[in-house]
């Protein structure tokens, strides 16, 4: 019992030395100094972490056996919504399933993850149906993604992949790896929100990606489904490399965020990250999104795939990935 903990505790500190030590030589890219931590911290308790009730906990959490009152209806975004309020008080926003896709499920998975492995997000919850109450009376509504709107908490506005403090940095292009990873195309500033996070007294600020909906399925620029195991086990992930950076099957809208900007050593610090995670974590954040069992493990499977894929890639030398793209060709 005691060797997996001093593995994953070795690992979060080489981890943690790469990125203190790179943030020390480079400048910022754009925009005002913030520290790796408004970003990303090193996850030095990563197999203790609950994937299940998630960074913000069970107490967060929304009560299926609760009536919510309406709010307003959800405008934005490609699945219907509902903004709520709960008993307490609380304001919930509500992302529930559009007739091709439920998104909410892959934004709650996909969200334990990268809080799990050191990435900022806000409070997230999956609840497949709840109740809910407006002037015309009392039903049943399709569940779908509860996002609270936390009182430490406060939203300031969208920040841009191409101009914000961390561009270049191992958890920047990690975070691009990890996305590439779950077949995430959505590289949108608009799902990228800066928060000021109040708690004891003191402000910092959190960089976050959230509305991660748009994943688990296949790349594509005109409408691609998500949330499709059978697609996601089919889509590539690293196609070979050239010139010293690693080539994507990525047919995403801001192509220049990855095209010829992300090296092996970087990719691999992305797998190594994952890696830590046990399987009992990753069937908790499956669960965590309303996955029954079966489809979670072909999910996890291919995902496990593309991790592996991830580490082996900074350890094969310039021809082997020649060789393989050329098996690809023919």
């Amino acid at each position: 019992m005691t060797r997996p903990r001093l593995v994953l505790g070795t690992l979060s500190a080489i981890v943690a030395i790469q990125v203190v030590t790179w943030t020390a030589m480079r400048p910022f890219a754009a925009g005002k100094a913030a520290p790796m931590t408004a970003f990303w911290q090193a996850p030095g308790d990563l197999g203790a972490r609950d994937l299940f009730n998630g960074p913000w906990g069970v107490e967060n959490a929304p009560d299926p056996k609760a009536t919510y009152t309406l709010v307003r209806l959800k405008k934005e975004g490609a699945n219907p919504g509902v903004v709520v309020t709960d008993p307490a008080g609380r304001t919930w926003s509500v992302k529930q399933a559009a007739p091709e896709w439920d998104e909410g499920p892959v934004e709650v998975a996909l969200s334990r993850v990268l809080s799990a492995v050191g990435y900022h997000q806000p409070p997230v919850y999956y609840l497949p149906s709840f109740m809910m109450s407006d002037p015309s009376g009392s039903r049943v509504e399709g569940g779908g993604r509860f996002r609270l709107e936390h009182e430490s908490l406060k939203e300031r506005g969208n920040w841009s992949w191409r101009m914000n403090p961390f561009v270049g940095t191992p958890p920047y292009q990690g975070l691009l790896v990890i996305l590439l990873m779950f077949a995430s195309p959505d590289f949108k500033n608009s799902n990228n929100m800066l928060y000021d996070v109040t708690r004891e007294g003191t402000t910092e600020q959190w960089y976050v990606v959230r509305d991660l909906g748009g994943a688990l399925g296949e790349f594509g620029l005109m409408r691609p489904k998500r949330n499709d195991s059978q697609l996601f086990e089919q889509q590539e992930f690293i196609t070979g490399s050239a010139h010293g950076f690693v080539e994507f099957d990525h047919p995403i809208k801001q192509r220049e965020l990855v095209e010829g900007r992300i090296t092996a050593s970087e990719v691999a610090w992305a797998g190594n990250l994952l890696a830590g995670l046990s399987e009992r974590q990753w069937q908790d954040a499956f669960r965590a999104g309303g996955y029954n069992p079966e489809v979670a493990t072909r999910f996890i499977r291919k995902i496990r795939l593309n991790i592996a894929a991830a580490q082996q890639i900074s350890v094969d030398p310039p021809d082997r990935q020649a060789q393989l793209r050329l098996r690809r060709a023919e």
